[in-house]
């Protein structure tokens, strides 16, 4: 029965409060101009900070009809404006508004009534859009959806500097890719927003600053036009540098970092230009300091690490700069039980997000021991930061969890840390917890991590191999991610390197021959580079390459002969060989190759090519298996070199990383 009862009290109390707010509604359909302009203006008072009549005059439709004030040629631009400053203040309450006021189709007629001639109209509609585009409700696709609204946008820059403000606001929000940012720049925004940095309105000058942060991010045909524009005979990069400079508002300071960063990451400026050394890291650096607000130490942090993350020499300069390595150690303390905090909602609002400053601190970490060991070793000497990072992988948060992850894989690149640190931690426990269930994006770094642990000389391979990673892995090359697939045939092709017979017969059984068909013909050329060294390396020990061929000597024989005979680069040719030569090593397997006229004209006529070794056992000079090695260093970026050692490495991803360019 009370929930029975309990509907019509909620309508009785709906009704009363929406009956306060019907005369508002009604006053807009009164047939005398002035009364609809007093009621108009009335509403627009009685919105002001009040986010309840907001969704009253909503519920009561006060949106369509004044969208029709708006539009009608009869009303009067006085009217016309205030109806704009009125739609205005109900995008500012909750998203619930901003959905109804899209539902309505609020913004064609917001960008028809760009057309009028009247400044304080246009002022206001850019106003309205300005709070609508700027929700995270709003698609940004709306504003491209008519191909003359751009260029209208960049011919009103020049009318004040509200519709200065408003637009570059505009663009900063809703440029998110490389198609946004291609039409920014047809449309000349580089040139019509240059000379904004130099405007008297701070406001204006920041909303500059970012459309240039988010036009350069990932672009260097953008940032390569930069470098080159002259604002009152000043190179951008100097009046950025400028920006950067201690007196200037840290949102400047951090805004102009960021274009600079961007642009040194798109190739325009080099990495060792004072403006990137002297300037732009120092000024990152200071960002993370515990002086700063959470969101400007975050802010700073994430984009110090996509910084130096390419570059040694900058991750050596950042990692000796203001004691940054135990500076971000504090980000792990953050808030503390004695806070410097006295405002009770910042206080409230930094508990909520202190996720975010753990989750820059492990992409920091991440970059700063992504190549030198020295740095390695002081990041793990950071007080319990192995158990920081253990705890890391199993938070709520998945950005912290793919961060944690990043900065594990990171310092796994170490030797050292896999024979120490990360064996007296068992970090490969929560690792296989991490793999067991997780989206791909942190399947990808977690997976790239598992290979390094997997190394002959890590103490956790054996471990690991008795958790069930052979199934794992064997479950992600089936993956319709290209990068998992790479992971877990690289995984397995470690894994496999000196092994005992018994996990090389694993390894076969789980894979099956039918799937290492599909990966020998997998249209990802790493795949094919990794399957091919997993068979070198399983065909290696001459007790093992007899067992295994006498087995499925069929199969890899058919793999071989479909690989010589494909259109393939001559790396791949030479890795088949590579093969060839191993099973020639064998006592009984080199028969397979001695009784096939086929596989014996194509050896032949590799020994013909110029510069081509041919199988070496093959010519009576046994020069044993040509087992694959996988013990140290290799870039992913570079071509699969398998005369080198190497550790599996991955890049950062802008778009998980460092999804957001402002």
């Amino acid at each position: 029965m009370a929930c029975l009862l309990e509907t019509p009290i909620r309508m009785s109390v709906l009704s009363e409060v929406t009956a306060s707010s019907r005369h508002y509604v009604d006053r807009l359909f009164d047939p005398d101009p002035q009364k609809v302009l007093q009621g108009v203006i009335d509403m627009k008072n009685a919105v002001i900070g009040n986010n309840k009549q907001k969704a009253n005059l909503i519920v009561l439709g006060a949106v369509p009809r004044l969208l029709y004030l708006l539009q009608q040629e009869t009303s009067s631009t006085e009217l016309k404006t205030e109806c704009a400053v009125v739609l205005g203040s109900l995008a500012m309450g909750t998203e619930n508004n901003v959905k109804s006021l899209l539902d309505c189709h609020i913004i064609p007629a917001l960008l028809q009534g760009l057309l009028s001639p009247d400044l304080k109209f246009i002022e206001a509609c850019l106003r309205c859009l300005r709070t609508i585009f700027t929700s995270p409700v709003t698609p940004e696709e709306l504003l491209y959806t008519d191909a003359t609204v751009i260029p209208h946008l960049m011919a009103l820059l020049s009318r004040s500097r509200y519709t200065q403000e408003y637009i570059c606001q505009i663009f900063s929000h809703c440029c998110k890719g490389p198609d946004h940012q291609t039409i920014l720049f047809n449309h000349g925004a580089v040139q019509n927003i240059a000379h904004l940095l130099t405007s008297l309105s701070y406001k204006v000058r920041m909303q500059a600053l970012k459309c240039f942060s988010v036009l350069a991010f990932e672009n260097p045909q953008v940032s390569m036009t930069l470098v080159n524009v002259l604002v009152d005979g000043e190179l951008l990069p100097q009046i950025f540098v400028k920006m950067l400079q201690r007196d200037k508002p840290i949102e400047m300071q951090l805004t102009s970092a960021k274009c600079l960063t961007y642009m040194c990451r798109a190739g325009a400026i080099r990495t060792d230009d004072n403006c990137i050394v002297l300037k732009t890291l120092p000024c990152l650096v200071r960002m993370c300091s515990k002086e700063r607000l959470l969101e400007e130490r975050v802010e700073g942090a994430e984009t110090l690490a996509y910084l130096i993350e390419p570059d040694v020499e900058l991750q050596r300069i950042a990692s000796i700069t203001d004691h940054l390595i135990a500076m971000l150690a504090d980000y792990f303390k953050y808030p503390s039980s004695v806070s410097a905090i006295t405002d009770i909602k910042r206080l409230d609002h930094d508990l909520k997000h202190a996720h975010e400053l753990r989750q820059a601190a492990f992409k920091l970490y991440a970059s700063l021991g992504a190549n030198d060991e020295d740095i390695r070793k002081k990041i793990i000497e950071t007080e319990n930061m192995m158990d920081r990072i253990v705890t890391g992988l199993s938070e709520s948060s998945v950005k912290v969890r793919l961060a944690a992850v990043r900065c594990l894989h990171s310092l796994s690149r170490s030797v050292q840390q896999l024979r120490t640190s990360f064996q007296d931690h068992a970090v490969w426990k929560p690792l296989m917890k991490v793999l067991q269930n997780a989206p791909d994006e942190i399947l990808v770094v977690a997976s790239s991590m598992l290979c390094n642990l997997l190394l002959e000389f890590s103490p956790s391979k054996e471990p690991i191999l008795e958790s069930g990673a052979v199934e794992l892995l064997c479950g992600l090359t089936q993956s319709e991610n290209p990068a998992l697939r790479v992971n877990g045939i690289w995984a397995l092709m470690n894994m496999a390197f000196q092994a005992e017979q018994k996990i090389k017969a694993d390894i076969l059984r789980s894979l099956s021959t039918e799937q290492l068909f599909r990966l020998l013909s997998d249209s990802d050329l790493n795949v094919l580079m990794k399957t091919l060294g997993l068979l070198r390396n399983l065909l290696s020990t001459r007790p093992h390459i007899d067992k295994i061929m006498s087995t499925h000597g069929k199969q890899i024989m058919q793999a071989v002969t479909l690989i010589l005979e494909g259109e393939h680069n001559i790396e791949v040719k030479e890795q088949t060989l590579c093969i060839l030569a191993n099973i020639a090593d064998g006592t009984t397997a080199k028969d397979l190759i001695m009784t096939n006229d086929d596989i014996l004209q194509k050896i032949k006529y590799y020994m013909g090519k110029d510069g081509t070794a041919a199988v070496p056992g093959m010519m009576g000079v046994p020069l044993g298996t040509c087992e694959h090695p996988t013990s140290l260093f290799k870039e992913v970026q570079e071509p699969a070199s398998f005369d080198s050692f190497y550790l599996h490495k991955s890049p950062w991803t802008a778009g998980s990383c460092f999804a957001k360019a402002v």
